[in-house]
């Protein structure tokens, strides 16, 4: 008789694809910026995107993520300024894009003083965390 999977394997295997999806399809690498970019660089970079897919430049064609290139559509440029528009939603994204979506030699410089935990020398936390005062023990008034 042979062994049927568990039912957690399954599970494990809808949360590896939802997780590599998630990465795929951020808002941040379809439009080619980083989690600390302004809002108003997300209106720019994704009206100027959607002028280029129009005239059907070879350049906005894909988009780079961790998992390597992507196709590039104005639909999905659309859709990433919308998913960013919403400040709940783009926080969740800024969790997620936190991986250079370029390959890129090891950083060797020190990190700033804004990047490190003067304390422990521990790099601060996820950017969207930093900047809501997480990990920041100065302005919790903390030692």
């Amino acid at each position: 008789m042979a062994k049927q999977p568990s039912a957690s394997w399954g599970a494990g295997a809808d949360q590896r694809d939802a997780a590599r999806e998630r990465l795929v399809s951020n808002p941040f690498y379809v439009l080619g910026l980083r989690p600390d970019c302004a809002r108003a660089e997300v209106e720019r970079e994704g009206q100027k995107l959607i002028a280029m897919l129009e005239l059907e430049l070879e350049t906005a064609a894909s988009y780079r993520s961790p998992l390597g290139a992507h196709p590039r559509t104005p639909e999905l440029v659309r859709e990433a300024m919308a998913e960013l528009r919403d400040p709940n939603r783009r926080l969740l994204h800024e969790l997620w894009a936190t991986l250079d979506p370029a390959p890129h030699a090891p950083d060797s410089r020190e990190p700033s003083e804004d990047e490190a935990d003067p304390a422990h020398g521990h790099r601060a936390p996820f950017a969207a965390l930093a900047a809501l005062g997480f990990g920041d023990r100065r302005r919790r008034g903390g030692s």
